[in-house]
């Protein structure tokens, strides 16, 4: 087999192989390609997304707007797989498998009773890595402690999860979608029903996890507290924009049009 660096210096390789990382780290995670998505009411065929194009990079933490019925949370399951596009594409990031892919959806009121303990719900996480291993090894363990430690509800561990709160439930499952993966976080309005403080706390875990090098999506109807951590703002209202968060500021002059 022929080495490419063959014919460099130790200097040229060098810079090469850098070269080489730096284009990884930025290289996109997602790429969605004319996406043309129509799901069905009882009555009408509702076009959802109309030819959407949108490319998601490494570190990015992306906030999707728009208003009910704009299609947010089927562009969210279309990336997932959960459901088809009528026409277009998403490809994926070869470092990037759909089993690597956290995420934390809308949850019913039948989820937030589930009579189950906290570490069981977190540990859950790790399933979709193990195929049909019926057990978690040593590494999955100690990475369950990192992961209660670093969200802070280590305390929480033993506790049953129908009885914590609303803003204690969303950690617990955010954790949960962390054991699933550290590189890509989808996230179906995880700020629901919560007070106000609580959403702030949560808001401020997504971005400290942004900033260990996790990408993240959300979706949002809470849109003045939403942008100030998005690095990126999706808006499937019409018209249509993706613009990082100083272009929407500036396009928007800090009002509420597009939410």
């Amino acid at each position: 087999m022929t080495d490419k660096y063959e014919n460099d210096t130790l200097e040229d390789r060098k810079n090469d192989m850098a070269e080489e990382a730096d284009l990884a780290e930025t290289a996109p995670l997602i790429v969605c390609d004319s996406l043309v998505k129509i799901y069905k009411t009882k009555e009408v065929e509702v076009l959802a997304l109309q030819g959407l194009d949108l490319t998601v990079n490494r570190g990015e933490l992306m906030a999707i707007i728009g208003k009910s019925g704009s299609g947010k949370s089927t562009l969210m399951k279309t990336i997932l797989g959960l459901e088809s596009a009528l026409n277009g594409e998403i490809v994926f990031s070869d470092d990037i498998k759909k089993n690597e892919i956290g995420y934390l959806p809308q949850q019913t009121q039948l989820q937030r009773d589930f009579p189950a303990s906290v570490s069981e719900v977190v540990m859950s996480g790790f399933l979709n890595r193990n195929g049909l291993r019926p057990f978690y090894t040593k590494k999955q363990k100690a990475e369950f402690k990192k992961v209660m430690k670093n969200l802070n509800i280590e305390e929480l561990e033993k506790r049953c999860y129908r009885e914590l709160s609303g803003g204690q439930q969303q950690k617990v499952l955010l954790a949960r979608a962390l054991c699933a993966t550290d590189k890509i976080l989808l996230l179906d309005e995880p700020v629901a029903a919560l007070d106000p403080k609580a959403s702030e706390d949560f808001y401020n875990l997504l971005a400290q996890i942004n900033s260990n090098g996790t990408t993240v999506i959300m979706i949002s109807h809470d849109v003045n507290e939403a942008v100030k951590y998005a690095t990126k703002i999706l808006s499937l209202n019409s018209p249509c924009f993706f613009k990082s968060q100083k272009e929407y500021f500036e396009f928007n002059r800090g009002g509420e049009q597009n939410a």
